[in-house]
């Protein structure tokens, strides 16, 4: 996997596009006679989220207009979380969020290809009480989420900041489409009404921790990888680590203040079909200091019938045969967006499938 053959040939950070989203997120208050100019933003947002999916699967957004208090609150209160001891943050281990799959595991125990990564984290998704009727119906990742007694201002904060993130995500897909040819509301009309959210806070410790490790240079926050789905949405401290793959080679992709790092997953890679590519990224704390970051991702409803989309007729006329670095089908796209991404977490949490079975059949 790469990026397209026609991009930079030394592909450098400063490449990576940066984009202002403000006329998405501004949409809802604009008067009738903003309309035209606004959809002429609009439409111009489009086209260089077009152009950085098809060259890059990632890109930079400022002007998104999520609080920066806010932000801020939350990296010092996960901060004060990880420096929890361990047997206080095992309080609410992944293990007793049951079937609805929240809470903390410790370093070593998420897995990327098979391999422990450096790091540790806090899992979130959608806040549901035990009378919602997903909880009702059993289905898995779907319930109410585990947070630590000793900070208990990390409740709210979480829940506003998936609150804000949730919306920032709608805004985003209508560039999306707009970017695919396609009217704006066609993911949300179709499968994002009401998205299945996981929010995730990660710990990378400094590196040097691990530096009596014989393998120590072959250690990874996280290894090469791509997202699950459609949209993913990532905050990052200034420590830096974050790397992707371009032109079959890896480049970083740095901080930039007040930004969202997005990217596009592999849902969305099959939905057109390969069109839009799904791009392998990984982690590597090296700044000698501990590295938080906070992946968000915006995904189809975990009920709704995933299925290729149709997009604009430049488009089908490219050459969209590329092949996968993990060499799967960009081409198999059918079923429920919930049987997808159950097969994919297993592979990831494999203690998981001691309280969660597929309840059926996606190709995967």
């Amino acid at each position: 996997m790469s990026c397209s053959p026609d991009m930079n040939p030394h592909p450098s950070p400063n490449d990576i596009p940066i984009i202002d989203v403000q006329p998405l997120v501004s949409a809802d208050g604009a008067a009738n006679a903003e309309l035209s100019a606004l959809e002429e933003a609009q439409h111009s947002v489009a086209r260089q989220i077009r152009y950085a999916c098809r060259e890059y699967g990632f890109f930079y957004i400022v002007g998104h207009g999520v609080s920066e208090p806010l932000q801020h609150q939350l990296e010092q209160l996960s901060r004060r979380f990880f420096a929890l001891r361990l047997a206080e943050k095992q309080q609410i281990q992944m293990a007793l969020g049951g079937k609805a799959w929240r809470g903390y595991f410790a370093v070593g125990k998420e897995l990327t290809s098979g391999k422990p990564d450096l790091k540790e984290g806090l899992y979130f998704g959608a806040e549901l009480g035990s009378d919602h009727p997903a909880v009702q119906a059993h289905l898995p990742m779907h319930g109410a989420n585990l947070f630590p007694s000793q900070i208990p201002e990390l409740r709210e904060t979480v829940l506003s900041y998936m609150t804000a993130m949730t919306e920032l995500g709608h805004a985003l897909m209508v560039g999306i489409a707009l970017s695919l040819g396609l009217e704006p509301g066609y993911f949300r009309d179709r499968f994002t009404a009401d998205p299945f959210i996981l929010f995730r806070i990660f710990h990378y410790p400094a590196f040097h921790t691990f530096a009596h490790s014989p393998h120590h240079h072959e250690l990874w926050g996280v290894g090469e990888h791509t997202d699950y789905g459609l949209l993913t949405i990532l905050k990052q401290d200034d420590c830096g680590g974050l790397q992707i793959k371009c032109q079959n080679q890896w480049i970083e992709a740095p901080p930039v203040p007040n930004s969202f790092v997005c990217n596009i997953g592999d849902m969305l890679e099959r939905m057109t079909q390969g069109f839009y590519q799904s791009t392998p990224h990984r982690v590597k704390n090296i700044s000698g200091r501990d590295r938080l970051s906070f992946p968000f991702f915006f995904d189809p409803n975990f009920c709704a019938e995933v299925h290729p989309i149709l997009i604009d007729a430049s488009a089908q006329n490219l050459n969209i045969s590329h092949g996968r670095w993990d060499r799967a089908s960009v081409h198999t796209v059918s079923g429920t967006y919930g049987n997808y991404i159950l097969k994919k977490v297993f592979k990831v949490f494999p203690d998981l499938t001691k309280t969660t079975s597929l309840p059926g059949e996606l190709n995967g």
